[in-house]
């Protein structure tokens, strides 16, 4: 939005700006912020930053724990949810001797992507995530020893077929939600209000719409742009969506399984590389007219991908969502149009500006930063290291893998199960993390405390399932 800090703070005199709001992101892809008047916004913050507790944004292993934010200039905008006029910004964290802190997550993220431009293989990538989510109209969670569960409501759902007065009818059944059409989209002005935000604050949409889930899923897609930008993007939409339906009168949530029995939400990551403008993964000679460096590139991410999903699906919910028979991917393998493999290559994306492929398994708990980078990191490793997928056993299966008889499915390798899995493929399998210094041994550590917590933890407690099945044994 700025160039200069002296344009930032003639805007807010002129705009009559009240605060400014810093925005810093923490191991989970959390936002926390800090707001200072704006008549505090001078040269001298932009070069001293102001100071902050490392390790209560689950950094566990800083020696140092005492840090300062920087402002990003080029990543202000106004905030429009709150009553006083706020600008935002987003920030970097240093130490304070002014050394870049090596585990800031969009360190990491500018970190690999120069490495990624440094190799000669490409001097642009582009990705492109599509972000799913359910709308609801309320959610009660109880969580006491003697009484716990979850209550969620969605006037979209089946559930609401009832004869209650002042039910019009109209609700989407289970797995039924794909496209409907009004009156069935009870939510298209909210998704519409949500685009045009989106829109309004330099994030272009390609489109949007309900998925399959039908107590209220959506989607939006957006246009692709480099991994860095593309990260503070998804950084802005879920700040954004979730504001704008508390707003409204509704809640969003981007869990990977919030139903069971109901479609999950991921949010699948298109890739592709150029080099001088030239598409680097075009090839009409190639497998679905992909080039060797897009085939290198599959193998590196399915080689690698066991580690990735540490940064790309790093909840225990992620786990509940990577399930057979719900189009979630769940196999180790790539194919033209299969979207039960965990990459697929768009059957329509056919021109060669547009010859790309899709990584399907991730999903919105990631921290973008972390879980965007891993990907690419893992893609360049393929490339560099020529990983061919077919020779690696990843196909190309371009069959329903869902509904293949066992024996068919009998080679075909699985992602991990949960959280500890994935830890140990972490610890075994790391070093591609580490080109061009991008990921941090202490980040992934830090990780790696972080995922085994969960799994533990969220193991430990008793479900209302387990009620179920066991209470009169």
């Amino acid at each position: 939005m700025f160039k200069t800090v002296e344009e930032a703070i003639l805007y807010c005199d002129k705009e009559n700006v009240k605060f400014i709001d810093f925005k810093l992101i923490d191991l989970s892809g959390k936002w926390h912020h800090l707001t200072i008047t704006s008549n505090k916004l001078m040269s001298e913050l932009f070069e001293k930053g102001i100071g902050f507790d490392g390790s209560s944004y689950g950094f566990l292993t800083v020696e140092k724990s005492d840090m300062v934010f920087k402002p990003v200039l080029e990543s202000a905008f106004i905030d429009p949810f709150v009553e006083e006029k706020t600008l935002v910004m987003m920030t970097e964290i240093f130490y304070t001797d002014g050394e870049r802190f090596e585990s800031d997550p969009r360190y990491i993220a500018a970190k690999a992507e120069n490495y990624i431009y440094s190799t000669g293989i490409s001097n642009k990538i582009l990705l492109g995530p599509e972000f799913e989510f359910y709308i609801l109209n309320q959610i009660g969670i109880k969580s006491a020893p003697h009484d716990f569960g979850v209550k969620m409501d969605s006037e979209n759902a089946q559930w609401n077929m009832g004869d209650d007065y002042g039910n019009l009818g109209y609700k989407v059944m289970n797995h039924k939600g794909y496209h409907v059409d009004l009156p069935y989209d009870i939510n298209f002005n909210l998704r519409n209000k949500m685009v045009s935000l989106l829109e309004e604050n330099d994030i272009e949409v390609k489109y949007h719409h309900p998925e399959v889930g039908g107590p209220g899923q959506m989607e939006i897609e957006i246009d692709f742009d480099s991994l860095l930008r593309v990260s503070d993007k998804t950084m802005k939409i879920k700040y954004l969506v979730k504001n704008e339906a508390i707003r409204n009168g509704k809640t969003v949530t981007f869990m990977p399984k919030p139903f069971y029995g109901e479609a999950g939400s991921g949010m699948h990551v298109h890739i592709n590389m150029y080099k001088n403008d030239q598409p680097v993964f075009y090839d009409e000679k190639g497998y679905s007219n992909m080039s060797k460096e897009a085939l290198y590139a599959i193998g590196g991410i399915l080689k690698h991908a066991p580690s990735i999903m540490a940064f790309t699906n790093p909840s225990t919910n992620s786990f509940k969502r990577l399930v057979p028979g719900y189009e979630a991917p769940v196999s180790l393998c790539f194919g033209n149009s299969n979207r039960s493999a965990v990459i697929r290559i768009p059957g329509y994306a056919n021109a060669p500006l547009d010859k790309r492929f899709e990584f399907r398994s991730s999903d919105a708990t990631m921290n973008p930063y972390l879980g965007y980078s891993a990907i690419m990191l893992a893609a360049i490793d393929g490339i560099k290291n020529k990983i061919d997928p077919s020779e690696n056993g990843f196909g190309p299966i371009d069959d329903n893998i869902f509904e293949m008889s066992e024996a068919e499915r009998e080679n075909i390798k699985a992602l991990p199960h949960n959280l500890e899995e994935v830890v140990g493929a972490l610890k075994s399998d790391y070093e591609f993390l580490l080109q061009g210094q991008s990921f941090s041994m202490n980040i992934i550590k830090d990780q790696i405390q972080s995922l085994l917590k969960q799994h533990y933890e969220v193991n430990s407690y008793p479900t209302y399932k387990e009620f179920e099945m066991y209470y009169d044994l």
